[in-house]
């Protein structure tokens, strides 16, 4: 079994070869929760791959909502990308030094959100990359600025509203990335939430589960779907704990072939402070 969407995923050796292609652009887009008190800037800073520019999702997001790195408008993101000189025709590879992969498979999302169809991801990150002793550098690129033309795609975005509308249709199945604990709500959120468990119905695949730090096969992938009830051939909808690692389940599903899905971009952050939404644990 391989992945369907195979090119979706580069290996190291790949961009190691086309480290100095004009029409790439490597991005790291590495992101730490507040508790670990690691800056991901500053150490992309210190140490990056090869010609790698860095963009912060805490940046650039609706940073008027009251919940973390939300999606921003398409006018904004464009901005952002076009100002650290990435175009709309540039082939686009993301990483970051996470592990498992989570902010480089949202940065990935987000490129899709707005119609950028030329990404993929870097199989393992900068964990893999140095395990495998390619160049690394400390320099910031200098590349001028370009244009970025985003076009929102509504459909790869979930709201709280439609994942409401969806308890009552059933329409898409919702798969939740977290830790088992925190999705049993039995262990705590990072960002502390009123509540705790998980939207009713949901199935949870945890995020961590489909990679080591390379991604499993598509047949250990498949497996670990299938052993959460999950049905391939059905539209789902991801959720995690603030819409970073619900990006990984759905990037794993693109890698198997199915497209029928979407990210529930405000996730437990927002659901979990809602005493009107329904609620499921703790077990």
């Amino acid at each position: 079994m391989i992945y369907k969407n195979a090119d979706s995923l580069i290996s190291g050796a790949w961009l190691q070869d086309h480290l100095y292609d004009d029409n790439l652009r490597v991005i790291d887009a590495s992101f730490h929760l507040p508790q670990t008190r690691r800056n991901a800037r500053d150490e992309w800073a210190a140490r990056h791959i090869l010609g790698a520019i860095y963009l912060d999702v805490n940046e650039i997001a609706d940073t008027s909502s009251d919940q973390p790195h939300m999606l921003p408008s398409a006018a904004k993101f464009a901005k952002a990308l076009g100002g650290v000189g990435v175009s709309s025709t540039h082939k686009i590879i993301v990483y970051d030094s996470n592990g498992g992969q989570m902010a480089a498979c949202r940065m990935w999302w987000m490129l899709k959100v707005f119609g950028h169809t030329d990404v993929a991801v870097l199989n393992g990150g900068l964990i893999n990359w140095d395990l495998e002793g390619r160049p690394v550098d400390d320099a910031t690129p200098a590349l001028a600025p370009q244009v970025f033309k985003a076009t929102f795609k509504a459909d790869l975005v979930k709201s709280k509203a439609d994942v409401l509308a969806n308890l009552k249709s059933k329409s898409d199945q919702v798969v939740d990335a977290r830790a088992q604990g925190r999705f049993q709500g039995t262990v705590p959120e990072p960002r502390p939430t009123k509540r705790s468990g998980h939207i009713p119905g949901a199935l949870n695949v945890p995020f961590t589960g489909l990679m080591q730090p390379l991604f499993n096969s598509a047949e250990d992938i498949t497996k670990t779907f299938n052993a959460a009830g999950v049905d391939l051939h059905n539209s789902t909808i991801h959720t995690c704990g603030s819409g970073v690692t619900a990006c990984v389940t759905a990037f794993a599903m693109h890698l198997l072939g199915n497209d029928q899905w979407a990210v529930y971009d405000g996730s437990w952050a927002e659901w979990g402070n809602d005493d009107a939404a329904p609620v499921e644990g703790p077990l």
